[in-house]
């Protein structure tokens, strides 16, 4: 697929009327193993990709977030989503820079965050909507425009306010976002209010607390992300194995390893 296809594909995704899955690999392996899965779109990982290259979230930097969906991009033919923070508002360009470039790399899609980690706090509304309404224009520009998200950190930073979180939500649709997003919401009923009063597609970060895939269909939720989970379930295998290795001197951690079957569909 051209880039302008997968953008397409993705905007298809989201007008129709089914919810899908789309799971966060943070490197090449992991993304073409996850398209070999059968999934339907793929989106990046800002603390799972931080992790590969050896940082902590929130400090990869535009270049290297950039040259990053390059490589992810070109590795399957799945629709590309890119957690790219607040779209680095402070680099030069600033927000419409970033989605230029990740256009330029290959992504289907983009998102835009509302918490500053400088400041270690959630943006003002007007602030946060401002930036919103710049990375749409931005977006939306190109003859296939990319799908952008617009997410509201509130319940990932222990803002626990779910009228804020709906404002907030309303306000990025209507300064043009396509999808809105509140990770770290478990509650089925919460979810389903925002569903309702948003009234464009949801996206909902998969938790191990939070509903089943099934539950989240039903109330209307659109898209289902699993964040850094995959990172940190396959990183803390590793160290989980390593520590048997270390401290007890035996490897029965390398019976759940990788499916040779897993690595034949993936890699050819």
């Amino acid at each position: 697929m051209s880039a302008a296809d997968r953008r397409a594909r993705f905007r298809e995704l989201h007008a129709r009327d089914e919810l899908f899955v789309m799971p966060n690999p943070w490197d090449i392996g992991s993304a073409r193993l996850l398209a070999a899965e059968g999934f339907e779109a793929l989106a990046t990982t800002s603390q799972g990709f931080a992790w590969a290259i050896g940082k902590h979230d929130q400090t990869v930097t535009r270049d290297e977030l950039v040259a990053h969906v390059a490589e992810l991009a070109a590795a399957t033919a799945l629709p590309l989503n890119v957690d790219s923070e607040r779209c680095y508002p402070d680099d030069a360009g600033g927000v419409a820079e970033t989605v230029r470039l990740l256009s330029e790399a290959g992504a289907s899609g983009l998102s835009v965050e509302d918490y500053d980690p400088a400041a270690g706090g959630i943006d003002s509304l007007d602030v946060a909507v401002r930036r919103v309404s710049e990375a749409v224009a931005a977006a939306h520009s190109d003859v296939e425009p990319l799908v952008l998200t617009a997410r509201a950190e509130n319940h990932i930073r222990g803002v626990d306010d779910l009228d804020d979180t709906i404002a907030r939500l309303v306000a990025y649709r209507d300064a043009g976002a396509d999808v809105v997003y509140a990770p770290g919401l478990v509650d089925l009923d919460e979810i389903a209010r925002i569903v309702g009063e948003v009234g464009i597609p949801v996206n909902v970060l998969a938790l191990p607390a939070g509903p089943s895939i099934g539950e989240l269909a039903g109330v209307g939720v659109r898209r289902i992300s699993t964040g850094s989970l995959l990172a940190s379930a396959a990183y803390g295998a590793l160290i989980a194995g390593a520590r048997e290795l270390r401290e007890e001197g035996t490897s029965h951690y390398g019976g759940a390893g990788l499916p040779p079957e897993a690595v034949t569909r993936a890699f050819g």
